[in-house]
């Protein structure tokens, strides 16, 4: 069980650390995909012969589409956009799946798009060899599909790896607190007499893991001597005791079941239960 504790412990770990590097945090994506498209718009003026002009701010539009505008007009070859767009997406490691438009600034009409799926180009507007001519463009960028979020991934992680290692907590606590139970031993209050155990709760003695019944009659006569060791108990207390005390009347009921215990104390000579004339009856221990 602590085997496969750790074991469980160890993949949780790995898919924490495997989540946190392969997801996306939203304020990194954004600066990652900034530093991109400028680079992008950088290389798109280099090919209007142009080192002075800005790239203007990356606009963030929402949480998966930027756009990219510039300073001046420019002019599209939308073979070269493909081409820079993909180079610097790649470099800064950007998802691969993602839609380009060029809008006019001036209608906000889209002059041309593609869309990146696979790493395969797929032109929408059907004009690939059509340069577009010198003007004030705004390239946005869509990323398609369902973005990585690093705190989503770790946490369900996290939340399902905790879970796993609550339960097998619990269940090797248990099977542990089972074991015990099953295992620990229930000692009976019992009295030392020689070499028996005299459990009275149970009626029966114990010697040598050999058992020996005992009625209640004797289980009752033998109390009485346990606790009166080496003394001399009188058979009127004896008889009062065990059986006046209850409303019945004896006659030779006592000598009989003092016969009866004398059998089954005989394996022991240290322990002796003997007549005392006339008075009653001892049990002498050694």
């Amino acid at each position: 069980m602590k085997n496969i504790l750790y074991f469980l412990s160890v993949i949780t770990l790995y898919f924490f650390v495997s989540s946190c590097s392969e997801g996306y945090n939203h304020d990194e994506f954004a600066a990652d995909v900034k530093v991109a498209m400028r680079s992008a718009g950088n290389q798109l003026l280099l090919a209007n012969i142009d080192s002075t002009s800005l790239v203007l701010p990356i606009k963030a539009i929402s949480d998966s589409k930027f756009e990219l505008s510039f300073e001046e007009q420019v002019f599209i070859v939308p073979t070269d956009l493909v081409d820079f767009i993909d180079i610097s997406f790649k470099n800064t490691d950007l998802p691969k799946k993602y839609r380009v438009e060029v809008i006019q600034c001036a209608d906000n009409e889209v002059a041309y798009s593609y869309e990146i799926s696979n790493e395969i180009e797929k032109t929408i507007i059907p004009c690939l060899d059509r340069n577009l001519p010198k003007g004030c463009y705004k390239i946005q960028v869509q990323f398609l599909g369902r973005l990585k979020s690093n705190t989503s991934n770790y946490g369900i992680i996290i939340t399902i790896g905790s879970l796993i290692l609550i339960c097998l907590s619990f269940l090797m606590l248990r099977r542990k607190f089972n074991q015990a139970k099953s295992q620990k031993v229930i000692e009976q209050p019992f009295i030392r007499l020689g070499s028996y155990k005299f459990y009275a709760d149970q009626n029966k003695l114990i010697k040598e893991a050999v058992e020996i019944s005992l009625s209640q009659k004797e289980c009752e006569l033998l109390e009485i001597f346990v606790a009166n060791p080496n003394i001399v108990v009188k058979r009127d207390e004896l008889t009062k005791r065990v059986w006046e005390d209850k409303g019945v009347i004896v006659g030779r009921s006592l000598d009989t079941y003092i016969s009866k215990l004398r059998k089954k104390l005989k394996e022991d000579t240290s322990v002796k239960l003997v007549n005392v004339h006339g008075v009653g009856y001892k049990l002498e221990v050694l």
